[in-house]
């Protein structure tokens, strides 16, 4: 089982950049798949991307260009890299890692994630 911890969250104006970070232990954290997900105030759940083990990525429509995701598994590390942040970015972001397959496409890598972190908060201001 692997434990993640989320870790870079806070405050950032509109069009600034904040990085977030995913720090896993235990498991084999190559094999998993790592998703980012955020929840505003009143909202549901939105995963915002994903990175498969082999490094594929996939963006919700809302943030793609303006967000990246990067893994560095020699440190056991998935990066979230938030560009010209938007006040509608603000939001509790949290990590999530499943184990991955080859038959998977983007539809599976957008829902159903077993492992969590705690969640780290952000907050982009007008």
């Amino acid at each position: 089982q692997v434990q993640l911890e989320e870790s870079g969250g806070g405050l950032v104006q509109a069009g600034g950049s904040l990085r977030l970070a995913c720090a896993a232990a235990g498991g084999a954290f190559k094999v998993y798949a790592v998703g980012w997900f955020r929840q505003a105030p009143g909202k549901e759940r939105e995963c915002v991307g994903v990175i498969t083990r082999d490094g594929r990525t996939y963006y919700a429509d809302a943030v793609k260009a303006r967000f990246t995701i990067s893994r560095n598994n020699a440190e056991s590390t998935v990066y979230l890299q938030l560009n010209s942040a938007k006040t509608e970015d603000t939001g509790d972001y949290r990590c999530a890692a499943k184990s991955d397959y080859p038959f998977y496409s983007r539809p599976d890598y957008m829902t159903n994630y077993p492992y969590w972190g705690q969640g780290t908060q952000v907050t982009v201001s007008a």
